[in-house]
């Protein structure tokens, strides 16, 4: 079998080049343009009402497994009876849980993805009940700072739909050496990162113990989350964090970078695990804000 082939019709899925009118060193043209696809998908987990997210196209099991995962509905991959795309329907995803009890049920409910732009929107309360009963964060890794000042460069060579269309976002995962494991876009960020939870769900990689998780743009609440769910001890935003994604961090042990450049990085909480960084007195840095 051609292995080529499926990996071109996938990229043939995620972008689509549109008729534009450019303007360029002050004279205007007209030409084509690659943008990245944003298309629906509807989850339809077996017992409860379908949800909808919008997301790019390609590896929509993982993206549905990442959402159980952050979700609190499902823990291991044990928990996924089955996972397939309906017959002829590419948008449409269709799960059987397990066990789907009472729990499940009402966080299922809860838990309505709406669209590729923010992680509570459409949801009737905050859902922060994953977080619950989590054993204390395993010591992870202690690495260098400079290390993790030449991820996002790393990150950034892997990119190949974001280098066409500039229209994505990145969620990657490096070993404690700064080797890249895994890598996905999607116009959603919390659909990256759901997607390479996802990955590490079926991979067999969970818990994310000894692993840095980098996060293309900034750092939100629910991104935080779900790296606390997924185990991973050292967290880096190429962007800001948010207070609450602080507050998260600094509550469950997780080291939080944010503003990732070449040189330069700020720490939020748990320095210990950054060489030299905990030699520095900031009792702050353990506190929730």
């Amino acid at each position: 079998m051609n292995a080529v082939a499926p990996l071109k019709q996938l990229a043939a899925r995620r972008q689509r080049r549109v008729d534009i009118v450019s303007l360029q060193a002050g004279a205007l043209s007209a030409r084509d343009d690659p943008v990245v696809v944003e298309e629906a998908l509807q989850i339809q987990v077996a017992g409860a009402a379908p949800v909808i997210t919008m997301r790019t196209p390609g590896h929509d099991c993982e993206l549905a497994a990442g959402w159980l995962l952050g979700e609190g509905i499902i823990q291991r991959v044990d928990d996924i009876e089955r996972m397939a795309h309906r017959r002829g329907r590419p948008h449409e995803l269709c799960v059987v849980l397990k066990r789907c009890g009472a729990t499940q049920a009402q966080r299922l409910q809860r838990a309505a993805p709406a669209n590729s732009a923010c992680g509570v929107c459409g949801k009737s309360q905050l859902n922060l009940e994953s977080l619950q009963g989590l054993a204390p964060l395993s010591p992870g890794p202690r690495v260098d700072a400079e290390l993790l000042c030449s991820l996002p460069q790393r990150l950034r060579a892997r990119q190949e739909l974001f280098a066409h269309t500039g229209g994505l976002h990145a969620e990657a995962l490096f070993d404690a050496t700064g080797k890249l494991l895994a890598l996905r876009e999607d116009v959603g960020r919390h659909n990256a990162l759901d997607k390479l939870n996802g990955w590490a769900l079926f991979s067999g990689q969970l818990p994310l113990a000894q692993r840095i998780v980098v996060l293309s743009g900034r750092a939100s609440f629910e991104l935080m989350q779900k790296c606390i769910v997924a185990r991973v001890p050292l967290v880096c935003a190429i962007s800001a964090p948010s207070s609450y994604a602080v507050s998260l961090a600094r509550r469950h042990g997780v080291t939080l970078i944010g503003f990732l450049r070449e040189g330069r990085c700020n720490i939020y909480s748990a320095p210990e695990r950054i060489r030299g960084a905990d030699a520095l007195a900031v009792p702050g840095l353990s506190q929730p804000a």
